[in-house]
This record gives structure tokens, C-alpha cells and sequence, in this order.
């Protein structure tokens, strides 16, 4: 261990539902009436139209890795134990891209354009549920 706790997220009023259902074990984001398209991150208007029309709805989760890198070196004092760390950004079959990190999976296995499905990770201690993925 590094002797560094490791960042966690913070809840907000606006987040809680996504983190709430990670919880479970299932992803929700919201989507927007008046754009007809999922939103991600959370927020309170809809992005372009600042329409008041945000709802949440469960996706599956299911992927393309978009774009990734291999962290050879820690990011920080709190990962010194977690190299090499995949970051990667997953964009999801319903249109948003998520920041993300890649598990169970060697970095020469990785390939812009591949598949992956959600891995949920939880930290009972910190009362949060976090999403990874990896190779479908």
C-alpha cells in the first residue's frame, strides 16, 4: 500500500442517482427530451437547449473503447501500487463517452474501436461503487 488514501468521488444532489444505481450494479444516465440524445455528465439543464427535460434511464452499460493510454509511471502518490493503469475513455452504445479505467486485460491486448462491458468495482468503506471495464 502507498500509505496515500485513494481520491473517491463525491455525491452531489445532481450526481447521487448515477452513483446511487452503480451501487446496484446498474448504470443510469439521463437523457433529453429535447435533444432526443443521453447526456452524460450529470447536470440540471440539458446541454445546447438549457431545457429543464432531464430524465434517468438505465443503459447497459456495453461499449467501444474510443481512446485509451497506458499510465506506465503512477499518476499520483495515491496510485504508486496500481501500475500500469489503463485510463481509457468508453463511449457507451447510447452516444455519451465516459472516463474510465481498463481491468483484467493486458495493455498489448487493447485496441481503439474493440468492445467492453462494465465492471463494477465497490468500496463498501467509502460507501461507492466505482465503473471499469473490460474486453467484451
Amino acid at each position: 500500500m502507498t500509505g496515500f488514501a485513494r481520491p473517491m468521488p463525491v455525491k452531489t444532489p445532481t450526481s447521487a442517482p448515477f452513483w446511487d444505481a452503480l451501487g446496484q450494479h446498474r448504470i443510469v444516465i439521463q437523457y433529453s427530451a429535447s435533444t432526443q440524445a443521453y447526456v452524460f455528465y450529470p447536470r440540471v439543464l440539458a446541454p445546447r437547449t438549457l431545457a429543464d427535460d432531464l430524465e434517468w434511464r438505465e443503459i447497459s452499460g456495453m461499449g467501444t473503447l474510443y481512446s485509451f493510454t497506458v499510465a506506465r509511471r503512477p499518476v499520483g502518490p495515491h496510485f504508486a501500487d496500481a501500475v500500469p493503469q489503463m485510463l481509457a475513455i468508453v463511449e457507451w452504445d447510447e452516444g455519451p463517452r465516459f472516463s474510465t479505467e481498463l481491468v483484467d486485460v493486458a495493455p498489448e491486448d487493447l485496441g481503439i474501436g474493440m468492445r467492453v462491458r462494465p465492471v463494477f468495482h465497490d468500496y463498501p468503506e467509502h460507501d461507492v461503487t466505482m465503473l471499469r471495464y473490460t474486453p467484451a
